[in-house]
């Protein structure tokens, strides 16, 4: 009988790329202020709240704006970032997520999404893959942001299984950070230089073949 282990996938950056869609809102709301972005910028929002981005983004410019404000700023930002993922489809999954996916639901293995984003059902439904997951947790179930742990953790609980027995897809640091906080086995998908902390790094899930994905089901 196969071990039962519990998967859990980080959504922007490792399914779906929608950091781009993101550069571009942030980058939109912090030129309306007087704030210069750059991309180097936007690597520090991955795995970050709307509400820690906006105040890092303030802190930058040294820009100081009331709390009515600062919630104008952050609809507005949420408001043109789901203009553009309202137009996402099929064609922006990333490569071989779909056939980890369902590796993982052929031989069992429970699935749940740990994200910030509060729009990660709207972003699974555009791309056709909501039913791959037995839960769903995202900005609108937790409080705390990573590298606090409470969204992985969260999402173990709802699928059932151990946090030492789960196993954290993830882009970013915070969020590698969040994964080995919570004793779980992390896997770093992106720059192995930047994701150093990872217990495993593929660049992408080409890289990653059965035969690895059988190591972590039965370890």
């Amino acid at each position: 009988m196969k071990h039962k282990k519990g998967f859990i996938f980080d959504l922007d950056g490792v399914i779906v790329d929608t950091a781009k869609y993101h550069f571009l809102a942030w980058k939109d709301l912090a030129n309306s202020i007087g704030v210069n972005f750059t991309h180097d910028q936007n690597e520090q929002l991955k795995g970050v709240s709307r509400v820690k981005s906006l105040e890092k983004i303030l802190a930058w410019g040294n820009v100081k704006i009331s709390d009515e404000k600062f919630q104008e700023l952050m609809d507005e930002k949420n408001e043109d970032y789901l203009h553009y993922i309202n137009k996402m489809d099929k064609s922006e999954i990333l490569p071989d997520v779909p056939r980890v996916l369902d590796f993982l639901i052929h031989n069992n293995q429970p699935i749940a999404l740990g994200s910030a984003s509060k729009n990660a059902r709207t972003i699974l439904e555009q791309v056709d893959l909501l039913d791959k997951f037995d839960a769903i947790v995202d900005g609108t179930n937790v409080s705390r942001a990573k590298p606090d742990p409470e969204v992985f953790l969260v999402a173990a609980d709802l699928i059932g299984a151990k946090p030492k027995h789960c196993i954290v897809f993830e882009d970013s640091l915070a969020g590698i950070e969040a994964a080995n906080t919570a004793n779980m086995i992390s896997i770093g998908i992106g720059h192995k230089d930047i994701l150093k902390e990872a217990d495993y790094n593929f660049t992408d899930f080409t890289e990653m073949d059965a035969d690895f994905l059988k190591k972590l089901i039965n370890k």
